[in-house]
């Protein structure tokens, strides 16, 4: 079955037949998927080098670890805002929200595209994420103070939430889904874009405001963060059927780090609008 993920596509292995079969068995169910260490006995021969779970939840790990060692490096390094000087003490926070966005977006797209997934790069998008991230939370934190904490419990609940809801129902993601949400990602990146140009030329859209259409571009954002969680925990299933190379851990780890960021910047958005009203 061929990906519509643009993250997964680039790897030929994903895109192998039978990735819900291996042998006589039929893997459709996560609590199946392979465990131990990485690169040990996967369903039926022996294979070494091999994406396992542990595989994965250990590339994660440290893609994540990279994430939030950044992120708190951020927020402790950057000055604090006095209510005296509030302009020059926000310069360096912008400044970090800036470089960290945008190389992590350079950075997403050339792993995206990458038909070879690079650790080293995955690691370097990790910590330009990171400083953005501090820098965003720091500043949401100074306006509505408590939403930072109320946005990471709410993403790793979210990560849970939606794993068990996968394993338990069983979930069967079909193309018209994957296209569509994949639609989706492009159109809400298209439509910030849009609303960055505008408002250079004083046009403000209002999706990134308190207001109705801010809230519901969170609402939207959010459960597109829930569906592309769907998608990764659906290749990584694929993947393991399909014994790929376990190097491509760090491409799952890599959608997974993208996902959550993208559920977290929803949450820190959604909260601060509640608090706000």
């Amino acid at each position: 079955m061929q990906s519509n993920n643009p993250v997964f596509r680039r790897s030929e292995e994903f895109q192998r037949g039978g990735a819900n079969t291996y042998g006589n068995q039929t893997v459709t169910d996560p609590s199946q998927w392979s465990v131990g260490t990485p690169g040990g006995t996967g369903y039926a021969p022996a294979t070494t080098g091999v994406m396992t779970i542990d595989s994965v939840v250990q590339k994660t790990a440290i893609t994540l670890g990279v994430v939030i060692v950044t992120a708190m490096a951020t927020w402790i390094l950057t000055p604090d805002v006095t209510d005296e000087s509030v302009a020059a003490d926000l310069g360096p926070l912008f400044a970090a929200v800036t470089i960290g966005s945008l190389g992590a977006f350079a950075l997403s797209m050339v792993n995206s595209f990458k038909r070879v997934i690079s650790p080293g790069l995955v690691l370097a998008f990790a910590a330009l994420e990171g400083v953005a991230l501090g820098a965003i939370s720091k500043v949401f934190n100074l306006a509505y103070p408590g939403v930072v904490t109320g946005a990471v419990i709410g993403t790793f609940g979210a990560f849970a939430g939606t794993l068990a809801a996968y394993k338990v129902l069983n979930i069967q993601v079909g193309d018209k889904f994957r296209r569509g949400v994949i639609a989706a990602v492009f159109g809400m990146v298209g439509i910030s874009v849009m609303a960055l140009i505008l408002s250079v030329f004083g046009i403000d859209l209002g999706i990134w405001g308190n207001g109705a259409l801010g809230l519901l571009f969170a609402v939207a954002g959010l459960v597109l963060g829930i569906f592309m969680l769907i998608l990764d925990f659906d290749f990584v299933e694929q993947g393991i059927a399909n014994r790929i190379p376990e190097r491509e851990s760090w491409r799952a780890a890599f959608a997974m780090t993208v996902s959550l960021v993208w559920i977290y910047t929803n949450l820190l958005r959604l909260l601060a609008i509640f608090s706000d009203n």
